[in-house]
This record gives C-alpha cells, sequence and structure tokens, in this order.
C-alpha cells in the first residue's frame, strides 16, 4: 500500500494569536493545527490572486483579485 505523500506546510501567513482571539470570541477554542489550516487557506487564496493578476498582464495584486 502506497504511502500518500503529505504536503509540505507552508510559512505561516496570519497572526496566530489573532485566529485564535476570533474563535475564543465566538465562545469556542481552537485546535492546534488551525493556525496552519488558515495559513493554507490565505495562501491559496493569493496564489489565485496572482494568477488572476499575472494572467490580466498587471504587475500588482489588486483586491477585487481575490
Amino acid at each position: 500500500m502506497a504511502k500518500a505523500k503529505k504536503k509540505k506546510a507552508r510559512e505561516v501567513v496570519v497572526v496566530g494569536s489573532k485566529v485564535k482571539d476570533v474563535v475564543r470570541n465566538a465562545g469556542l477554542r481552537s485546535d492546534g493545527e488551525l493556525v496552519q489550516a488558515v495559513s493554507e487557506k490565505v495562501h491559496d487564496i493569493l496564489e489565485a490572486a496572482i494568477e488572476r493578476a499575472q494572467g490580466n498582464k498587471r504587475g500588482t495584486v489588486r483586491p477585487y483579485d481575490l
């Protein structure tokens, strides 16, 4: 049985304490892997925005690229 390749974790680009504060303010606790997961989503969003800007031949990523 082949092992599934684990995706290499990317650098965290969110402030962990702020992510945890949002969850805590909702009256919940956060899992130890939540901050990394949120950061991965942000990376995905930014990569898509970068592709859109490049596809439009722009050197600037703009809010509407999100």
